[in-house]
């Protein structure tokens, strides 16, 4: 039979106060009703808690035994409390959050400093995987956040909009596609080596529809599960990607990498925020999400989306 946690806390308070006017005084209930619960919880359980002396009660062998017990449950109980407690505000606790790659590295670092500059009690965590493994975690209650770079359909989450990023075609400086002084024409893709993501990547989502709408089937490409790492294979002068502006700007303000300009042709896509729908928010989570809660880039507008 399970424990009845309310008789527990009955006996345990009169064992240890060592009466049951003490108990009755501390519980801030009757003596009777004390009395009652306590012959209750003996009966349930089959055996005598107390000793009942005329200088108060003392606990039996096995009354000893279950207050053992009794004291890691309520120790137990009290640090749930001191754990919801915290995760209700905003001064203590942790914050988990999932994001693709790009956004992990290119997107989310300045927030995580403005968060913790106004919420240094919070300890903040940052998985960095792409968007399938982002909506496996938020799935499983393992991250609070989760940020991916394209929408995901999976029973138990909603994908919704977040901020929208531009993707550029990149190549090294001494590239054809560099020396180029007007825009390529974009099916000259299908004739390069074309660098992608790995299978469940949104960026590798996002370039194959836009490439797959102008019926552009490159000859051929190479799979590397890194943003950086393309990049670099890029400015070496093996083939070509198409990235986010963001990830790309450094690279190319130092002139190891060039944007590419395609004529006709502006890739935006849209960056997303996981949800689950009917989980409650802890304070971090929300406090988070207003942070992050940027206005669409403004050029977004004046683009055509493909």
């Amino acid at each position: 039979m399970p424990l009845n946690l309310h008789l527990l806390r009955l006996f345990a308070t009169v064992a240890k106060a060592g009466s049951f006017s003490k108990a009755a005084d501390i519980l801030l209930l009757s003596q009777p009703s004390i009395s009652k619960g306590v012959r209750d919880f003996e009966l349930q359980l089959g055996c005598r808690l107390l000793d009942r002396t005329p200088r108060g009660v003392k606990p039996t062998r096995e009354g000893l035994a279950l207050m053992r017990h009794a004291d890691a449950v309520f120790a137990a109980e009290r640090a749930a409390e001191e754990e919801l407690r915290a995760l209700r505000s905003l001064d203590s606790g942790s914050l988990r959050i999932g994001a693709s790659t790009t956004i992990a590295t290119y997107f989310i670092p300045d927030y995580l400093g403005a968060f913790h500059a106004r919420h240094p009690g919070i300890d903040l965590q940052l998985t960095s995987a792409n968007t399938r493994d982002i909506a496996e975690l938020m799935l499983a209650h393992e991250i609070e956040i989760g940020l991916v770079e394209g929408p995901v359909e999976e029973e138990g989450l909603t994908s919704e909009p977040w901020r929208t990023d531009e993707m550029a075609l990149i190549a090294g400086p001494q590239h054809a596609f560099a020396r180029d002084r007007t825009a390529i024409d974009p099916k000259r893709i299908a004739h390069e080596i074309l660098i992608m993501r790995e299978p469940g990547s949104g960026s590798r989502e996002v370039v194959a529809q836009a490439l797959a709408r102008l019926k552009i089937d490159p000859a051929r490409t190479l799979e590397i599960g890194s943003t950086e790492a393309i990049k670099q294979v890029v400015a070496a002068g093996l083939g070509v990607a198409i990235v986010s502006t963001a990830a790309a700007k450094d690279q190319v303000a130092l002139g190891r990498l060039k944007t590419i300009e395609m004529r006709g042709l502006v890739i935006l896509r849209t960056l997303w925020k996981l949800k689950a729908p009917g989980r409650l928010d802890v304070p971090a989570a929300s406090a988070f999400e207003k942070l992050i809660a940027a206005p669409v880039a403004a050029n977004a507008a004046r683009r055509v989306r493909v």
